[in-house]
């Protein structure tokens, strides 16, 4: 690690007193990671953002009052918010994928060992989406799971909708993104330059009003149910 760049700052959010000791010892024994607070449940998660304005919320996904879900919402909706990485089980795919649609930038199970979650906080603070392999099958499963066909109608138009702002070369561009390419290889798919392509993604942004890719992807991909 560059001996010049701060720690990152993280802020664990869990209901379960031994849970965020565990996850305090393994990420304070990492010299570029420091945890700055802990919360128990989603309101005081918000109190705590606040006061600490960390890098990183490693944010619980069920917990009393309120949700990491409500939480995620509250603190993405600050300006300049922390970058979210949820924790979750495999019994909480429908709130995992609320987070990512509401901006969280990744998930992992609360079961990934050490190595893993340490290697999760380290992406998602530079900006990079984290989707734990063992339960990216099950959120996929719960994108495209069985919908009324009222719900399915109206979540497609409203993504249809947001999405024909763009112009030609930022929907290539979003569907792209959605297919899981990083910008060098969206360079190459549409014969331009990785500077262009990175312009293209900040109008997605901006005129998405998304903060992550992989809002992105949730909303191209909700725009083709």
């Amino acid at each position: 690690m560059d001996s010049e760049r701060k720690p990152v700052r993280v802020v664990i959010v869990d209901d379960d007193q031994l849970v965020r000791m565990a996850l305090r010892l393994v990420i304070d024994g990492e010299p570029d990671l420091t945890v700055v607070a802990e919360a128990a449940d989603g309101n005081a998660a918000v109190i705590v953002v606040d006061e600490q304005r960390p890098d990183v919320v490693l944010m619980d996904v069920r917990m009393p009052g309120l949700d990491g879900l409500g939480a995620t919402r509250e603190i993405l909706a600050r300006a300049a918010p922390p970058r979210v990485l949820m924790l979750t089980t495999f019994d909480s795919d429908d709130l995992v994928l609320g987070a990512l649609r509401a901006g969280a930038l990744g998930f992992v199970l609360k079961d990934t060992p050490p190595q893993g979650i340490l290697d999760a906080v380290r992406a998602v603070a530079d900006g990079s989406p984290v989707l734990s392999p063992a339960a990216t099958a099950r959120v996929i499963a719960a994108a495209t799971g069985p919908l009324s066909s009222h719900a399915r109608d109206s979540t497609r138009r409203a993504a249809r909708e947001r999405l024909s702002a763009l112009t030609e070369r930022e929907h290539e561009t979003a569907r792209a993104i959605a297919d899981g390419l990083g910008n060098p290889e969206i360079a190459q798919r549409l014969n331009i330059s990785v500077a262009t392509v990175k312009a293209h993604t900040g109008s997605l942004f901006s005129k998405l009003a998304v903060q992550n890719r992989v809002q992105i992807a949730l909303l191209v991909r909700d725009a083709e149910e």
